[in-house]
């Protein structure tokens, strides 16, 4: 999980903090697709139940000077869980991304764009929130950044996992008339450029944000944790998993020459990381 203090890099022009939007556990097997159990278990060790415990991370992107914007990269899995969906995930609906901004002492109000990689419920299930009964945005204020192709495809609920693209994460950012749909790379803020990552589903980015001294690249679930650095390492979940294995290459090569910060969304232990290559090998350390 984020440590309880929040982490800050300053980019220049820009700072990122990373935030804690709350912690789930998945079946290890699914996590890591075609990998034997012995083989990722050895870092990545599961429960009675086979979950491995994975964090949500997400970031803080405020800019220096003048600019009254301050924009929310990726919103964990939100609060807005029966019982029984808390015992199958392991989440506390206590720990998600709104208290822990409140804790930073951050007005959700004062959030002016949300960028997300993906529309699944572990990403974007903190955009919206139960207040007195209703379903409303967590975020009044913010305008909501997703690829036109991953809005498409979670309206229709085109996947193989039907219960992970939810409308009560929609339909109240519908009601504001919120969302702001790109095709392809885009920058639509200073400093931040999105970059289609396509594999995990069609319409997945990633996110870079660039300041004046440093570049950090949010993967999303091209790499969900530091584990899944090998390239035949996909998850069960990848709809297209050689695109995603293609994605992934090139993303650790431009990491690795260009010396990006690489943050990295399920990771519960090291989430901030560089990638080095030897030989053709990609790997990465602190």
């Amino acid at each position: 999980m984020c440590p309880t203090q929040p982490t800050r890099f300053d980019l220049g022009g820009c700072s990122i903090t990373l935030i804690n939007g709350g912690a789930l556990k998945l079946d290890g097997g699914a996590m890591f697709g075609i990998i034997p159990r012995p083989l990722w278990s050895r870092d990545t060790p599961a429960d009675e139940k086979n979950r491995i415990r994975l964090a949500c991370n997400c970031l803080l992107v405020e800019w220096q000077g003048e600019s009254a914007r301050r924009a929310i990269i990726e919103s964990g899995h939100g609060a807005k869980y029966g019982e029984k969906e808390r015992e199958i995930y392991g989440i506390d609906p206590s720990t998600w991304l709104l208290p822990s901004l409140t804790a930073m002492q951050v007005d959700p109000d004062g959030i002016t764009d949300v960028v997300l990689t993906h529309l699944h419920f572990d990403h974007a299930g903190g955009i919206t929130q139960s207040r007195d009964g209703q379903i409303v945005p967590t975020f009044p204020n913010a305008k909501v950044h997703v690829q036109k192709q991953e809005f498409d495809d979670a309206r229709a609920n085109f996947g193989i996992m039907k219960v992970t693209y939810r409308e009560e994460n929609f339909t109240p950012i519908d009601e504001i008339d919120a969302w702001v749909l790109h095709e392809g790379e885009t920058t639509p803020l200073p400093g931040i450029r999105l970059r289609p990552s396509p594999g995990h589903t069609r319409g997945h980015q990633s996110v870079l944000i660039e300041g004046t001294d440093r570049t950090a690249i949010f993967v999303g679930d091209v790499m969900p944790t530091r584990h899944h650095v090998g390239l035949p390492y996909n998850m069960s979940y990848d709809l297209y998993p050689l695109d995603n294995v293609e994605t992934k290459r090139k993303l650790l090569t431009d990491a690795a020459e260009h010396d990006w910060m690489v943050v990295i969304d399920h990771e519960p232990d090291e989430p901030v990381m560089r990638v080095v290559e030897d030989r053709g090998r990609m790997s990465l350390v602190r």
